[in-house]
């Protein structure tokens, strides 16, 4: 494991593009872990479309979209190692996504699910242009998506 010098050393000599994402990624995590627990998954997802409305900031010059949004996940993964607690796929996700869209990246959340055993098991993931940009390894194809936008895992109360 790397020590707090090390880590200190490596996230500065990041670009500071990739310093700003880390350190936003890394707020997003932080306030997306009790937020989607108090407020629940459709709330907080219609907070975090709020928070991004879609305009591009400036941005380094990059070869595609899909290189910015592989920089941007490398950032937040960057960033989840380094919290407290270790966040889930659904968590992860989302803060991902508002990152994306914050960049004016069309990314898509993505929920699927799979049945393994006697276990129902889900599974969230970000992409763009069909790519997961998350997923270093094929974990996602091991789940079927939900067709259509996500819009909310709750049971309705009655």
């Amino acid at each position: 494991m790397a020590s707090v010098t090390e880590k200190w050393r490596r996230f500065l000599q990041l670009s500071g593009f990739e310093r700003a994402t880390v350190i936003e990624a890394f707020a997003g995590l932080m306030i997306t872990w009790p937020s989607l627990r108090l407020a629940g998954f459709r709330r907080w997802r219609a907070v975090l479309e709020w928070l991004s409305p879609g305009q591009s900031k400036a941005q380094p010059s990059f070869a595609t979209g899909l290189e910015l949004a592989r920089i941007v996940a490398r950032m937040e993964a960057a960033a989840a190692r380094n919290l407290f607690f270790r966040p889930n796929c659904l968590e992860r996700s989302l803060v991902l996504w508002w990152l994306l869209r914050r960049r004016g990246i069309p990314a898509e959340l993505r929920i699927g699910a799979r049945k393994d055993a006697q276990k129902f098991e889900a599974h969230a993931w970000v992409e763009y242009g069909g790519s997961a940009v998350n997923q270093a390894d094929e974990t996602h194809l091991h789940f079927t998506p939900f067709d259509g936008p996500i819009t909310s895992v709750e049971t309705p109360t009655h």
